[in-house]
């Protein structure tokens, strides 16, 4: 059988999150990193180290010269709308790192455009394709902990100096709040915050927040940029238990109702650990491949900015603010 040939990837931008997309692409079968782009002298040479892609220092360079399959968009927030609308015009599907735009009309405007336009348009919720996360979806689907409770995610750290064109909430935030509905099924009904600004930045650097869903489970998100160490937690609380993940290590542990007063260990299960970012990418070239939907689509990105927006409203107002549900299942 005649093999197909390489799909040819871009990656546009180059910080932190950009090079390890040119990093996975450069690894993964089947994929062909053909070019990049950014503005910095460094980070253009930093790509361009031990690989044959072309750089350029202007996007609109790349899509004008290149023919590429799929492209990943990791520029800053602000430039997401920007940039992915070039790559829509050109019809190139697209993954466009989260949160999917700066607001939500920005997010509105790029879904439309590509509805328009066919082209296939992937939100990068990472924590998605962890195995740990996975794991869990199946055990929650199989009933194994009974009705839910509560969903509480930690994600805290260090401020990174990559950040400065958003706050924590909207940096951080979504990638949970993301999680709580693609575990629960459901959506957000309402949201109460908190949130504190605590180092040298324009935006909020710690938030404290509730959510509550449909479906009566209470979500808890602890955020902040002021950590030291770098911590990333969820917890999920029912009537049989408490299952936790540890997002960094990809660790799954069952703790029973039975062994609350016991010495008894919690049950560890055993995960298949792969790097989450390649299996997102991985996933992502398999929908061009094929033509299906992508796993996260437009409506998820836009949903989790929807709800981190209201959350740092809430906080503003001081008071419990309610959505209207117009990202249905």
């Amino acid at each position: 059988m005649r093999q197909s040939p390489p799909l040819a990837a871009a990656v546009i931008g180059l910080g932190s999150m950009g090079m390890n997309h040119v990093r996975i692409y450069s690894e993964i079968e089947g994929v062909h990193l053909v070019a990049t782009a950014d503005i910095s002298p460094e980070r253009r040479r930093l790509a361009a180290e031990g690989r044959d892609a072309r750089v350029y220092d202007d996007y609109r360079r790349l899509l004008a010269e290149e023919r590429i399959d799929l492209l990943s968009v990791c520029v800053p927030t602000l430039l997401h709308l920007e940039v992915a609308l070039a790559a829509i015009e050109k019809g190139i599907p697209l993954l466009v790192e989260k949160p999917i735009a700066a607001s939500l009309d920005e997010g509105r405007v790029m879904m439309e455009a590509a509805q328009r336009a066919g082209v296939s348009l992937m939100i990068g919720h990472v924590e998605r394709f962890n195995p740990a996360v996975l794991e869990l979806k199946r055990r929650l689907q199989k009933g194994e902990l009974g009705r839910v409770f509560q969903v509480y995610a930690r994600r805290t750290g260090p401020f990174p100096q990559r950040v400065r064109d958003v706050g924590v909430v909207h940096d951080l935030a979504p990638h949970d709040i993301d999680i709580m509905r693609f575990l629960l099924d459901s959506e957000v009904d309402r949201v109460y915050a908190e949130t504190e600004q605590r180092i040298s930045t324009e935006h909020e650097d710690m938030l404290s927040g509730l959510l509550r869903f449909r479906n009566g489970v209470v979500g808890v998100l602890e955020v902040n940029w002021l950590t030291p160490i770098k911590i990333r937690q969820l917890s999920v609380l029912g009537e049989k238990g408490l299952f936790t993940i540890d997002y960094l290590n990809q660790d799954l542990l069952f703790y029973p109702k039975e062994a609350a007063n016991a010495t008894t260990l919690p049950t560890q299960y055993p995960i298949q650990k792969r790097e989450p970012l390649q299996v997102e990418l991985e996933a992502f070239a398999d929908t061009v491949r094929t033509g299906d939907p992508p796993p996260v689509g437009p409506e998820e990105g836009l949903a989790a900015l929807e709800v981190a927006s209201l959350l740092v409203e809430s906080a503003r107002t001081s008071r419990p603010l309610s959505r209207e549900v117009s990202h249905e299942r």
